[in-house]
């Protein structure tokens, strides 16, 4: 990608009025985004915005004190006060020691990659298209939802990014993206008052990879019509399996005690347990920034760090961490990155149907409700919604249940991968199944 050089030359210009006005360091980056969405409920538009902004962000290092600040008033002179006065005020501050830009032999090594995450079609997609694609969306939802339907609101979005961002020592990034969602939430009818919520969204950076717009409808319609007489059952210990759109979800409370921050702040379950098994040898994550079209792809992270690919656990061998550079000075640890990119957990062999076949009965989980994880001590609740299955086929909605768990124990519990990874997401998981789970129902 060719540099900005319009963005360039006025980053290049902050960190010099930032180096005039007494910082001893800086940050300076310079974005621009438009943004589009549509939505349309009863067969009408019922939201359209479109907006273009542009923003500048500035972090000051002057005399052992650190700020950050921004400003989507780009002009020249006003820059130049808001700048002076910024790195005033940042003198004020209380002292950080740790507050410092990284060393630049972070920065080195960058990868020479196309990663594929700016559409060049983005421009050609027009007003009309958009909305044929809100419409598409929603016919098919209210086709397939039948006289069940209540309401359907059905989206379209987009947006084209642009970054500048330099450092007074050394760093120079540029970055190009697109991404677009398109999905649906739905209503329905169900016995006595009760009216089932059921959704569907796709996220990608190209246009040409997200499914049909009739086919988004569809999937939105049979999910949530799936919820149609759901129910608690009895407390059951019994196999789950997670399907691979809710997996992130769960993910999410383990992931959270990887971060140097946690661990810093002496909140994390993890903290002394890297090079131990933390799991079955089925759980295996890996960080990606190298995916050719991925949502999290990157060159280079929120700290100017070269980003690299790294297996952040094999086989349920915990091998390392999410650590920024200002953590690491705190820590006293190597850095490594402040946060994920592309998280792929590798996919097995098998089906979904397959696996439910060698199961006999369990519960396969479409969906999360609520719930909390505790990254200090690893206890996880979650309620669940989805099918209990026996002999393979599905018997019974399920809803109102839930998981109690503390990840330590749980992620031991995984027992097979499926062959199923979700591609619309920077988090490509399969479904994964899990043996002796408790579920608490009625």
């Amino acid at each position: 990608m060719t540099m900005n050089k319009e963005m360039y030359n006025l980053t290049e210009w902050s960190i010099e009025i930032s180096k005039s006005a007494g910082a001893d360091d800086c940050r300076v980056g310079i974005s621009k985004e438009r943004f589009v969405e549509i939505s349309y409920r009863d067969r009408k538009p019922e939201n359209i915005k479109e907006a273009s902004r542009r923003n500048l962000f500035i972090e000051i290092f002057v005399n052992g004190r650190y700020s950050a600040q921004n400003t989507s008033d780009l002009r020249k002179e006003s820059l130049r006060n808001f700048i002076s006065n910024a790195v005033e005020a940042t003198k004020l501050l209380a002292k950080d020691p740790f507050r410092t830009l990284p060393d630049p032999k972070y920065y080195k090594g960058r990868a020479e990659l196309d990663l594929g995450i700016r559409d060049s079609a983005y421009e050609q997609l027009t007003p009309e298209e958009r909305h044929n694609i809100v419409r598409a969306i929603e016919d098919a939802c209210l086709t397939a939802g039948g006289e069940k339907t209540i309401s359907v609101t059905a989206t379209e979005q987009d947006r084209l990014g642009e970054s500048v961002v330099l450092t007074s020592n050394g760093f120079e990034g540029y970055r190009e993206s697109t991404f677009y969602v398109m999905g649906a939430q739905m209503t329905i009818k169900d016995e006595g008052d009760r009216r089932p919520e059921g959704y569907n969204y796709v996220v990608s950076v190209l246009q040409k990879d997200l499914p049909e717009p009739k086919d988004v409808g569809i999937v939105t319609a049979k999910r949530t019509l799936d919820l149609l007489g759901s129910k608690k059952i009895k407390t059951e210990t019994l196999p789950v399996i997670i399907e691979n759109r809710n997996v992130s979800r769960l993910l999410g409370g383990f992931l959270s005690a990887m971060y140097g921050s946690n661990i810093q702040q002496k909140r994390s379950f993890l903290a002394n347990k890297k090079g131990q098994q933390i799991g079955s040898k089925f759980f295996t994550i890996i960080d990606n920034p190298f995916v050719v079209s991925g949502l999290g792809s990157k060159l280079y992270d929120g700290d100017g760090f070269t980003t690299k690919k790294r297996t952040m656990i094999e086989s349920g061998v915990l091998k390392d961490f999410y650590v920024d550079w200002y953590y690491s000075r705190k820590l006293d640890w190597e850095p490594t990155t402040g946060s994920p990119s592309n998280l792929i957990i590798p996919p097995g062999k098998r089906s979904v149907k397959e696996i439910m076949k060698d199961l006999g009965r369990g519960i396969l989980i479409t969906g999360f409700i609520g719930g909390n994880s505790n990254s200090t001590t690893g206890d996880s609740s979650v309620g669940i919604m989805g099918k209990l299955f026996e002999n393979g086929e599905p018997v019974q909605t399920i809803a109102e249940m839930n998981i109690a768990d503390n990840h330590l124990e749980f992620w031991n519990k995984l027992v097979e991968v499926a062959n199923d990874p979700w591609i619309y997401s920077s988090r490509h998981m399969p479904s994964l199944v899990f043996t002796d789970v408790v579920v608490s129902g009625v």
